[in-house]
């Protein structure tokens, strides 16, 4: 477990810098620029951020003595890159690598959003090896790294939430899913953000390529 709760922007950096080394591998380790692109991107997020270059910055450097971002030189660039040790040092496995980083990103979600929304980084087969991952997190040792929230009035599924930040106020998370609510329909919010999704993942591409161009 780690010695202190992430606090905000540790807790978006490091989602960040999972979420790219395994959807966008090519590309990463990732640098100061990349890595705010992503944490402020508007799609796959909750909430939606605007850090700021100093912002950024200085989770980076509090992260780097905490020994859970590294530093990188790749060989053929001028711009230093960042890449994540946090699943490294808390032994995770695909699986769980993947639903912890769709917690980090996108706030407490129910098993069926978990599994669809981690398949960019392992296709979950189905419920039941969703929730023997999450189930895995729920009893690490020596402390937890998620938890199972009560079933909040008006819902039909316990939502899951991760604890890489400290305890988790069940309130907050009644507010932000009655914000949710007011945006549509759940369907539509779903499709809504499968567009974005699409949207992103071809900006990220675009991103990559313009600064891999820069570079010569």
């Amino acid at each position: 477990m780690l010695e202190s709760p992430l606090i905000e922007v540790e807790t978006r950096i490091l989602g960040c810098l999972i979420e790219k080394q395994h959807t966008t591998p090519d590309y990463y380790p990732l640098t100061l620029n990349a890595l705010i692109a992503a944490c402020n991107q508007t799609s796959n997020r909750h909430p939606i951020v605007l850090f700021s270059e100093k912002i950024v910055s200085d989770g980076l450097e509090s992260l780097r003595h905490r020994q859970l971002v590294w530093v990188v030189s790749v060989s053929g660039s001028r711009a230093l890159k960042y890449e994540q040790r946090l699943t490294d040092s808390l032994h995770l496995s695909l699986q769980e690598t993947a639903l912890l980083c769709v917690l980090m990103l996108r706030g407490p979600q129910t098993l069926g959003e978990l599994r669809g929304r981690s398949e960019r980084i392992y296709p979950f087969a189905d419920l039941v090896e969703t929730e023997a991952a999450m189930q895995a997190l729920c009893q690490a040792e020596p402390e937890p790294l998620s938890i199972k929230l009560p079933r909040l009035p008006g819902t039909k599924e316990a939502r899951f939430a991760h604890l890489l930040a400290g305890p988790v106020e069940v309130d907050v998370v009644a507010t932000a899913m009655e914000e949710e609510k007011v945006k549509g329909s759940p369907s539509l919010v779903f499709l809504e953000a499968e567009v974005k999704n699409l949207h992103a993942e071809l900006a990220d591409l675009r991103a990559a390529f313009e600064a891999f161009r820069a570079e010569f």
